[in-house]
């Protein structure tokens, strides 16, 4: 690495060298109009980072301005994507030098966590990602949804005006069921989706689903029901296709009662994508947290954290009435000792037994470690989403 590299704003000027480092690290395709419109949007922002070799842009990458559930709240999250280096660059540190610029614009934009979909996770692992859920592709006899019932539900074909509604109709559902993972969309999006011809949609009083036709079958991109009847309803809805699609493919977490409806279990080797969690602003990313209001919790823990040095140091964890605190403390010799991998791993309800076992977690009171993890467990961590 050089001194002539350094982490830029991404201005439009340099749209042209991104897409050209684009094509070289993922390859030929994509519309270069809708995404020069997006990027648009990233760069007037603050969103769009990049590195540069003098005036020469060798990488980039841009920050999508997300909320994510945890616990059955919501909080800030900055999405992390197309994450490009020049090939001739890698291999050089120029993929560190720009996710630590991409970690402080984080920081700077009030994000107190970071998700990625990771192209490697080297890199990131190095940098205090760790994974925190995946996303879930099962496939399902589209004749066995077709049969599950719920005709006494009011079902009603949705559009871009029902956005808002869809949007409070998935807070209702998470909060409730204190939901771990997903992501909420700005309005925006949430009415683009809406608004494209590919995807249909429907809602009905308590609940929604979003689906679309693919490789020769239909694709559940999100069903969200607040009542079996509901679920029923909607299932049924996307099976009413079954006599031109015989499989529905559907992104549902691995506990969805849709597991527990239809009569035939999904088919085997669903796809599984796995994505990495970082916290950014760690007091923030605790206090914004739920927990589960029977924990009554109150150690010390020591953090140590490189890349983002505010997170680092001696704390005192509190959890009560389902709420959490980290609040800076005197160093204790029982404090619970964490990296920014192993803190971003018990978030995402990672077991205090596999951090102990995989070396991200050492010290503290292991009398504690039942409450640790009952504090930050719950449902599996999962999302429905790329970004």
């Amino acid at each position: 690495m050089t001194d002539a590299l350094r982490v830029v704003d991404v201005v439009e000027e340099q749209l042209e060298a991104v897409w050209g480092v684009r094509q070289r690290s993922f390859g030929p395709g994509g519309d270069k109009d809708e995404w020069r419109k997006t990027a648009l949007e990233f760069l007037r922002d603050g969103r769009y980072l990049g590195v540069v070799d003098g005036d020469q842009l060798v990488a980039a990458a841009r920050i999508w301005p997300l909320e994510q559930w945890w616990g059955g709240r919501k909080l800030p999250m900055g999405g992390v994507a197309g994450v490009i280096v020049a090939p001739e660059y890698r291999g050089r540190g120029v993929g560190s030098l720009l996710m630590r610029g991409v970690l402080e614009r984080c920081a700077e934009k009030g994000y107190p966590l970071s998700a990625l979909y990771p192209a490697t996770t080297v890199l990131y692992r190095h940098l205090g990602y760790e994974f925190g859920g995946a996303k879930y592709r099962f496939a399902f006899p589209a004749a066995d949804l077709r049969v599950l019932g719920g005709k006494g539900v009011a079902v009603r074909k949705a559009g871009k005006e029902d956005a808002q509604l869809f949007l409070d109709l998935a807070s209702k559902l998470h909060e409730t069921q204190r939901t771990n993972g997903p992501l909420v969309w700005p309005l925006s999006e949430i009415e683009d989706w809406l608004g494209d011809e590919e995807n249909f949609a429907y809602v009905a009083e308590d609940g929604f689903v979003v689906y679309n036709w693919t490789d020769g079958g239909l694709a559940v991109g999100e069903l969200i029901a607040g009542s079996e009847q509901t679920a029923r309803a909607l299932w049924a809805t996307v099976g009413s296709g079954a006599s031109t699609a015989r499989t529905v493919y559907a992104v549902v977490p691995p506990t969805d009662p849709i597991h527990l409806l239809a009569e035939h279990e999904a088919e085997s080797d669903p796809s599984v994508i796995r994505w990495m969690l970082r916290l950014v602003d760690a007091p923030a990313a605790i206090a914004q947290r739920g927990f589960p209001a029977s924990v009554v919790l109150d150690v010390a823990v020591r953090l140590e954290d490189a890349d983002l040095p505010a997170n680092a140091g001696d704390w005192r964890l509190s959890i009560a009435d389902g709420a959490g605190t980290l609040t800076a403390a005197e160093p204790a010799e029982d404090a619970l000792h964490l990296g920014a991998r192993g803190l971003a791993a018990l978030y995402a309800g990672t077991s205090m037994a596999a951090l102990r076992a995989g070396g991200l977690a050492t010290g503290g009171a292991a009398a504690a470690d039942p409450a640790l993890d009952t504090a930050f467990g719950g449902p599996a961590s999962y999302m429905v989403d790329d970004f």
